[in-house]
């Protein structure tokens, strides 16, 4: 079965899984500074949330990305500021300003992913919420449609659910949603394809 694009507003979190309309990880935007780390191929949710009328930015290390979400932007007529840079770099936002950040689909290629929480927590403001997504890494375990696990649950430098979780907590944020995303293109799977978690702020 065929799975069309999300909706241009709506807050994609990837490829043939349910989105923000029917899991409200995200939710109202209105009005909110919000920051996007990273900018997944053929969707940028920054500008999604500029549409909905939030202030929005994002960051990504490829200028070719960039480049890409910028032209959306301007076909969306909505002003989105963009940087280059490593995700954990972010200096040019102040402490404590943001009311959400989100990333989609990057934290496995973070190297150090204890100091990019610790700079998401200093940029959100308290109680804010980050909203993160990865492989769900049982699914990293299998080939495509194979039955048999191929890979041992977190083996190749995929980060496990208990890995993720400790991190979030070390780096004072408390979860408060987690889904484990079937895909909707593939109603045999075994495992789910997709993690995706709310965590708030604690603290100053």
């Amino acid at each position: 079965m065929a799975v069309s694009e999300p909706p241009q507003h709506t807050i994609s979190f990837g490829p043939h899984v349910a989105n923000d309309a029917e899991l409200r990880l995200v939710g109202d935007v209105k009005g909110k500074r919000v920051l996007e780390l990273g900018l997944p191929h053929g969707h940028a949710n920054s500008v999604a949330m500029a549409q909905s009328g939030a202030r929005a930015m994002a960051i990504d290390n490829s200028a070719e990305r960039i480049a890409l979400a910028r032209r959306t932007a301007e076909t969306a007529e909505v002003r989105v500021e963009f940087h280059q840079a490593e995700l954990a770099d972010m200096g040019f936002v102040t402490s404590s300003s943001l009311d959400l950040v989100l990333c989609i689909d990057k934290l496995n290629a973070v190297d150090d992913i204890d100091r990019l929480l610790r700079q998401v927590h200093r940029v959100l403001k308290s109680e804010a919420s980050f909203v993160a997504v990865v492989e769900h890494p049982a699914a990293a375990m299998f080939d495509n449609d194979d039955a048999v696990a191929r890979r041992r649950y977190g083996a190749d430098g995929a980060l496990t659910i208990g890995e993720l979780c400790m991190s979030l907590q070390r780096s004072n944020f408390a979860i408060d949603l987690l889904y484990e995303l079937m895909p909707l293109n593939a109603p045999r799977a075994l495992v789910p394809t997709t993690l995706a978690m709310r965590a708030r702020k604690l603290g100053s």
